[in-house]
């Protein structure tokens, strides 16, 4: 059986066929521009004070940890030199410090302060659902490193960041002095594994995934 098609009714055919195809395009096309579009590098800040160097090996192993996760861009500066952007720009921040009298050192102490009294981050809580972390070097076994690392840990929790550890149960640590002078490797390895864990986390983060 044959069928008669008047010159309309082709011409109506022929045009929803290219409509079809144009759309199907649109949507082919659409998906490979999204589907070659690189993921946003995951930016993890590592501050610190320093005054012998040894907090600043620990912070520059970090960094090296933070490197060894792809699609992560890691930023070394010392709590002195730290701007708002820095911070509002990061999506982890790892915060290290020698340990005075169980505690941060002064100048990280000042460094939190200016979170808001220079850089404004209360009350909008603009530091609100990073990552955070904390390490500490100290000249004795017990000297309070610990300690140092959970008031960092709760300077971060105060701004409502998400604060995780990594090379040891509140951070990576370092002994400095009497039977383990300077740093040894596997302190270093510790703040490796800090920076890993951080940018694993922070990456996750961005991405919506996870292991």
């Amino acid at each position: 059986m044959f069928f008669s098609l008047t010159s309309r009714s082709r011409f109506c055919i022929i045009r929803f066929l290219f409509l079809c195809t144009i759309l199907l395009a649109l949507g082919i096309g659409s998906g490979e521009v999204f589907a070659d579009e690189p993921p946003l590098l995951v930016k993890v800040l590592v501050t610190y004070y320093s005054l012998s160097g040894n907090t600043e090996r620990m912070a520059e192993a970090v960094v090296e940890g933070v490197k060894s996760i792809s699609g992560t861009e890691a930023i070394l500066k010392r709590v002195s030199k730290v701007t708002a952007e820095d911070l509002f720009s990061s999506d982890a921040v790892v915060v290290g410090s020698p340990v005075y009298w169980s505690n941060m050192s002064g100048e990280v102490k000042t460094f939190f302060d200016n979170w808001q009294f220079k850089f404004g981050v209360f009350p909008d809580f603009k530091m609100k659902n990073k990552i955070g972390a904390a390490f500490a070097t100290g000249g004795q076994v017990s000297s309070g490193k610990e300690v140092a690392m959970l008031t960092i840990l709760a300077a971060m929790l105060g701004n409502q960041m998400i604060v995780v550890s990594g090379g040891g149960a509140f951070g990576a640590s370092a002994t400095t002095e009497g039977d383990s002078p300077g740093i040894d490797n596997k302190e270093l390895a510790d703040a490796k594994a800090l920076g890993r864990r951080v940018a694993e986390v922070a990456v996750m983060m961005q991405r919506g995934t996870s292991h």
